[in-house]
């Protein structure tokens, strides 16, 4: 764990400054060691919440924070839900969910809901098909990992009605929104660390939702991650070639930290 440890932290000022970021301070430029995702993969290995690190990037994280919520994190791009998501997800992981400035990002997504119970980028890469009316599959789940470190989440009728469309996404399969996201055969493959859209991270989120974790649709997914793992461990399937280096994460191979995620899915169904 600390050789994975040195080799992320060594990525450090890659994009010309320091934090895994660029003197603009784009926060998700140089994936996967990117200013979010960097920090989520130490997080995962153990490091130390209380680092000076931890603090300074937090710092940073905060920095691009909108008075309504919003995160801007690339600055020259405009401000997607998705971007907001991600910053709040990685400082919630951190530790800053009853952070104040953050009650101001949960309550624009909670502002901003969407008829069909999701959050949506309106940014049509792919046109305006009929797919495009629905919200981002990818951006919901993360707001819903992030409402699960407030107090109360479980019985907020609104991430019910989140976790609902993404249950019903399960069912109907095809690609939807904006961004296209669907559930076929990269959805499926166990992909960790968490990353995006897929099985693993699916569940995982939905498991500490009551309103799902005992849905058939959940259930039924559930079964399909059980089916690829072996004596009981999660084995990677996906991962992105530039993490496959590293020991928590590799392809091919059980992953302790991932089964241990795993495990936290089957403490969750016994709630």
């Amino acid at each position: 764990m600390a050789t994975d440890i040195e080799h992320i932290l060594s990525h450090r000022y890659d994009l010309g400054d320091d934090y895994w970021t660029t003197p603009d301070h784009r926060l998700q430029k140089g994936a996967p060691f990117s200013t979010l995702e960097s920090i989520l993969y130490l997080l995962e290995l153990g490091f130390d919440p209380s680092d000076p690190l931890m603090k300074a990037t937090a710092d940073l994280i905060f920095s691009t924070q909108k008075k309504d919520g919003r995160f801007k994190t690339m600055p020259n791009s405009g401000i997607y839900p998705c971007h907001t998501a991600m910053a709040l997800n990685t400082l919630c992981y951190m530790g800053y969910s009853q952070d104040e400035r953050l009650q101001r990002s949960f309550r624009y997504f909670l502002d901003t809901q969407q008829e069909d119970g999701g959050w949506k980028c309106n940014k049509y890469s792919f046109g305006r098909g009929e797919e495009t009316q629905y919200s981002t599959p990818n951006t919901t789940l993360y707001v819903l990992d992030s409402f699960r470190f407030t107090p109360g989440f479980q019985q907020n009728t609104q991430l019910e009605k989140a976790a609902e469309f993404l249950l019903w996404h399960w069912e109907v399969r095809k690609p939807i929104s904006p961004c296209h996201y669907g559930i076929g055969t990269l959805f499926m493959q166990v992909e960790y660390p968490f990353r995006g859209y897929n099985l693993f991270y699916y569940l995982y989120v939905l498991s500490f939702y009551p309103c799902a974790r005992n849905d058939p649709r959940f259930l039924e997914a559930l079964k399909k991650l059980e089916e690829k793992t072996i004596n009981n461990q999660i084995i990677v399937e996906r991962v992105v070639p530039k993490l496959n280096t590293l020991a928590f994460c590799r392809k091919g191979k059980p992953s302790l930290l991932a089964t241990k995620r795993y495990q936290e899915i089957l403490t969750n169904l016994k709630k």
